[in-house]
């Protein structure tokens, strides 16, 4: 397997599952919104507000093209939105590449998402009741394009470790 790809909604642990996984694995990793930060001198957060969301996706998209098109081993952890932009979701899928959806119910990410929303710019100013509306819709709107993804992996009531493991299953 040359390409394991994570995705699925903000808060679904896709970098910290990724993390997990490299170390367990010894297989290089990318975390596609830290390189766009690294890239940029930029956070997420700032490059929505000072160049804007199309911007944005648009850099996104390319660094994911390089990051598919190197010959090298790795896991790759995508944003949220990545799979829904630009036909990426045309990329999950192909020789070589296992891409694994990290699925979670609206109350799981809900959960994850209030402590840290301040952080996220696309809930940042929203009251627990919007956002729990806006991830219900946002899950409803992206639900195709996750769906893409070789595998689904549920994440509720699952720690780091359960999910790691369901992963290297699958790939086994």
């Amino acid at each position: 397997m040359a390409k394991i790809i994570l995705l699925g909604y903000m808060g679904s642990g896709k970098s910290t599952i990724a993390k997990s996984l490299s170390e367990k694995t010894q297989i290089k990793l990318f975390d596609l919104d830290k390189i766009i930060e690294d890239r940029t001198n930029l956070s997420i957060k700032s490059i929505f507000e000072t160049k804007g969301e199309v911007y944005f996706r648009k850099l996104e998209h390319e660094i994911f093209k390089e990051l598919i098109a190197s010959d090298e081993k790795s896991i790759i952890s995508l944003g949220g939105g990545t799979p829904c932009y630009a036909n990426n979701h045309e990329m999950l899928n192909g020789d070589g590449i296992a891409s694994f959806y990290l699925k979670g119910s609206i109350e799981t990410l809900y959960k994850r998402l209030i402590s840290i929303k301040e952080n996220r710019p696309l809930i940042a100013d929203q009251s627990e009741e919007e956002m729990k509306e806006y991830i219900a819709k946002h899950l409803f709107d992206r639900s195709f394009y996750y769906n893409q993804a070789t595998h689904k992996i549920s994440i509720d009531e699952k720690s780091i470790e359960d999910v790691v493991n369901a992963i290297l299953e699958k790939l086994a």
